[in-house]
């Protein structure tokens, strides 16, 4: 008998799981409906910024021909989840139709942290995470004027340099003492933060915001910070994290992490033996992750046990991040912040390239547990493969002099 796999949410993650069962699914014992909040199919919202510099929708989609086409596969777009029956196995939606399931697994995502300021719902002010906000973000923006990013962190820079390909002036503030604070540490912040500036993005971290300040007609005119100072602004944008989307979860009585997020164990299932969830709404053993890495590792592991294997669980999620920033090289791997116990730190900072690495050892067996780059991230891919062996001979000299002023 065909069993009903239900999937709530259909970004990266949710499609992941839904590609894996229809690959490995090989006598179709599993029909998949998808309840999807957006009018768009799953697309890429690593590569986002990239729909303002030229990309269209179509080109961030994920999803093919075939896959639209699956018998297999019922895709509901723009239908929104409402309630789960969890005696009946059922999911009620916001038409009013009623989905039964043998498995549900929420994939409901995250959503753009909004701190509550005074002025926050101005006409002016946007979020960063879905086309649309980036199709407002382009209507509303006017060349030459200036742009506020609220969040330094990946999401906060890469909200910057999409103001600054709609040809605005974007400055960033945020609130922690440098940038992208999750994924490097003080030396590495010192050089980012040069790095960035010589690149034309204004920048202040340290300081948060008081209040939007709003212009004759309610439209943003301005932020006033905490420090009493004043920035002129005609947009603002909010890129300052992100929060799980639990809250169809929590009204069906399902537990949730402390810090929010749907309370999975280490199979990403919740305490109902129907349901599990994956992604950003997913708190493994009371954790978010908050990455497409660690959210697919989920799909795969919750596919498995949907295919017959419950061996698989997920753990040692990866949180290494790689990218180019307005010009600028930047990777975080493994340990990065040095959290071991014993753990020795090896930092070596070229002022005059502009480049900073660390790496984070045992300090009793040269066991690389992990690393930051800044300027220069080229040595990642190898640096990274590394993590959890012991370091060969001589490996400093992937670091080589020129780049990072290590001696070889």
């Amino acid at each position: 008998m065909t069993r009903t796999l239900l999937v709530v949410g259909h970004g990266m993650v949710g499609h992941r799981l839904v590609e894996i069962m229809r690959s490995n699914d090989l006598n179709s014992a599993w029909r998949v409906v998808i309840v999807a909040e957006e009018a768009r199919p799953a697309y890429d919202r690593v590569e986002l910024s990239s729909y303002l510099d030229g990309k269209s929708a179509d080109d961030l989609s994920l999803v093919s021909h075939e896959f639209l086409n699956d018998p297999s596969v019922d895709l509901r777009l723009a239908t929104t989840a409402t309630e789960i029956n969890r005696g009946p196995r059922t999911v009620t939606t916001a038409d009013g139709a009623t989905v039964g399931y043998d498995a549900l697994v929420l994939a409901t995502g995250s959503r753009p942290f909004v701190p509550p300021l005074p002025g926050r719902d101005l006409t002016g002010c946007f979020v960063y995470r879905t086309v649309d906000d980036l199709d407002a973000i382009r209507a509303a923006a006017v060349s030459g004027r200036t742009g506020l990013v609220v969040g330094g962190g990946l999401l906060g820079l890469e909200a910057a340099n999409g103001l600054r390909l709609v040809g605005m002036r974007p400055q960033v503030i945020e609130m922690a003492p440098r940038l992208m604070p999750l994924q490097i540490d003080e030396g590495g912040g010192e050089i980012l933060g040069r790095l960035v500036r010589d690149a034309g993005l204004p920048f202040r971290c340290g300081v948060a915001m008081r209040s939007i300040d709003a212009g004759p007609g309610g439209e943003v005119r301005g932020v006033t910070l905490t420090d009493g100072t004043t920035v002129e602004a005609d947009l603002v944008v909010f890129a300052a994290g992100v929060r799980p989307r639990h809250e169809l979860a929590d009204s069906a009585g399902l537990d949730l992490g402390d810090r929010g997020g749907i309370l999975v164990d280490e199979h990403c299932r919740t305490a109902d033996k129907h349901i599990w969830a994956i992604g950003d709404c997913a708190a493994v053993g009371g954790r978010c992750h908050g990455l497409v890495a660690p959210g697919y590792r989920m799909a795969e592991v919750v596919a498995e046990q949907l295919l017959g294997s419950d061996d698989t669980v997920f753990s040692n999620a990866d949180t290494s991040t790689s990218l180019k920033l307005l010009g600028v090289g930047v990777a975080s791997f493994g340990d990065a912040h040095a959290k071991t116990p014993r753990s020795l730190e090896l930092a070596y900072t070229n002022e005059k390239a502009g480049t900073y690495a660390k790496l984070v050892l045992a300090d009793d067996t040269r066991t690389l547990l992990g690393g930051v780059l800044v300027g220069d991230a080229s040595a990642y891919p190898v640096l990274r493969s590394l993590v959890g062996h012991q370091l060969p001979a001589g490996a400093e000299r992937l670091l080589s002099e020129s780049r990072y002023g290590v001696s070889s």
